[in-house]
């Protein structure tokens, strides 16, 4: 994690002394169930819960054993027993470190992907009234980037909505895709421990039992999660390349906001450059990164071995931290995003009407004329005024061919900008509802 785009809140989920709280809380829940089944004392693990709970893990003290025993489970269990003192016997009886570890991260997991989908609501929340703050301001669509026919800059971020809602369902399947617990010992047959503790542990902590663990939780899970991440990832990036795109001094249509003592250039202090948009454009291609060593982290040797934990160790907190923060930056853009409406006709009107080609192509044929032979008397004209040598709607108007068939009233009725417009409503209402 680089403090430079980490956010405090989900930087707190992958600390050590959260970790550390976690194996206890995990170990804790543990003994109770034990417990209650009577296997060990219920006051052994009253005695865990009470000790465990009142004290303040030393995180140098237990690198300091793991520096010896090079094990951190170990670690922290002799650091836990150093604090309950006899009754530490009673900790993870019939236990393996994966149960402990993979559990946990099931839970961090968890709660990092529960701070994403807030972010992804900020986000969507600005998209939202963004779009229909300019749900009728005429802008051009550009596909291949030329100009193509006019939409709405509200159809744009309307777009962008509908994209983040669909990363919203995908983050919220991930959760309940990784949020599950395995306490199944060692080769996952519980033969040392009986599998009511698992759920047990599982209902305490807010997971779902894994079916079959192996001794770990199986690693396609943690794919689909980064997959996951990786994909709302390539939105963002999607978006803040739009935004460049629009901030481009020869298009200008829009542009991030510019703050009072800002400065774009160390050498040319009239820059405003869209520094945000970049930096997370950068920050979504290693998010997408961390997906692919999360899918080779699937073919683990036979029940366990630990190939995917150094992966997972710089993956967990790496991709949910980036993402956070690219989320947030994303949404911060959105929300002071400088739009230019006086621009962004002027452009729709650089090209002298051809974003009208098509409806007099269409009307053309209406009238009788072969599809064919329609599309290139249009495109006769159009390429005129593509050279710069007039007025489309003027060379048609000229053109005997047209004229033939449409009256001037006729042919200029194919260049209302309105017509372009009619179905934004019947749009809007599919991605925001009726309301």
């Amino acid at each position: 994690m680089i403090p430079r785009y980490t956010r405090p809140e989900m930087a707190a989920i992958w600390s050590p002394e959260q970790r550390f709280r976690i194996w206890f809380e995990i170990e804790s829940h543990a003994a109770e169930a034990m417990a209650e089944l009577g296997q060990i004392p219920k006051e052994a693990a009253k005695t865990i819960r009470e000790k465990g709970e009142a004290a303040t893990f030393n995180v140098a003290r237990i690198d300091a054993i793991e520096a010896e025993v090079k094990h951190d489970v170990i670690a922290f269990l002799t650091h836990l027993a150093e604090i309950v003192g006899p009754d530490a016997r009673f900790v993870h009886q019939g236990m393996t470190s994966s149960d402990v570890l993979d559990t946990c991260l099931s839970i961090q997991l968890a709660l990092a992907t529960d701070i994403l989908i807030a972010d992804v609501d900020r986000l969507l929340a600005a998209l939202k009234r963004r779009a229909f703050e300019h749900k009728l301001t005429p802008t051009i669509g550009r596909s291949h980037g030329i100009h193509a026919e006019p939409v709405t800059f509200g159809l744009k971020l309307a777009q962008a909505y509908a994209e983040f809602d669909r990363a919203k369902a995908r983050l919220i399947a991930a959760r309940k895709e990784i949020a599950t617990c395995a306490i199944s010992g060692a080769v996952g047959t519980f033969a040392q421990i009986d599998p009511r503790v698992e759920a047990h542990v599982a209902k305490a902590m807010g997971l779902t039992p894994e079916p079959i663990s192996t001794q770990v939780i199986p690693r396609d899970r943690h794919a689909m999660y980064f997959a996951t991440l990786g994909v709302v990832a390539s939105s963002v990036e999607r978006l803040a390349t739009e935004i460049r795109h629009l901030q481009r001094t020869e298009v200008l249509e829009a542009e991030e906001f510019f703050s009072q003592g800002q400065k774009g250039s160390s050498a040319m202090p009239h820059k405003r450059n869209p520094v945000l948009s970049e930096n997370i454009t950068g920050l979504a291609r290693m998010v997408r990164s961390y997906a692919i060593p999360a899918m080779e982290n699937v073919a683990l040797w036979h029940e366990r071995d630990i190939s995917h934990s150094s992966v997972e160790r710089m993956i967990g907190p790496d991709a949910t931290v980036t993402l956070d923060f690219a989320l947030n930056r994303l949404a911060g853009i959105i929300d002071k995003l400088i739009v230019y409406p006086e621009n962004m006709q002027k452009n729709l009107d650089r090209l002298g009407g051809l974003v009208h080609s098509q409806r007099v192509l269409i009307a053309l044929t209406n009238k009788g004329v072969a599809r064919e032979d329609a599309y290139r008397i249009v495109q006769d004209n159009a390429m005129k005024v593509w050279r710069g040598e007039g007025d489309f709607l003027a060379f048609l108007k000229a053109d005997p061919r047209v004229t033939a068939k449409m009256s001037d009233a006729e042919i200029e009725e194919n260049f209302d900008l309105g017509y372009h417009f009619k179905h934004v409503d019947t749009i809007f209402k599919r991605v925001f509802g009726e309301a």
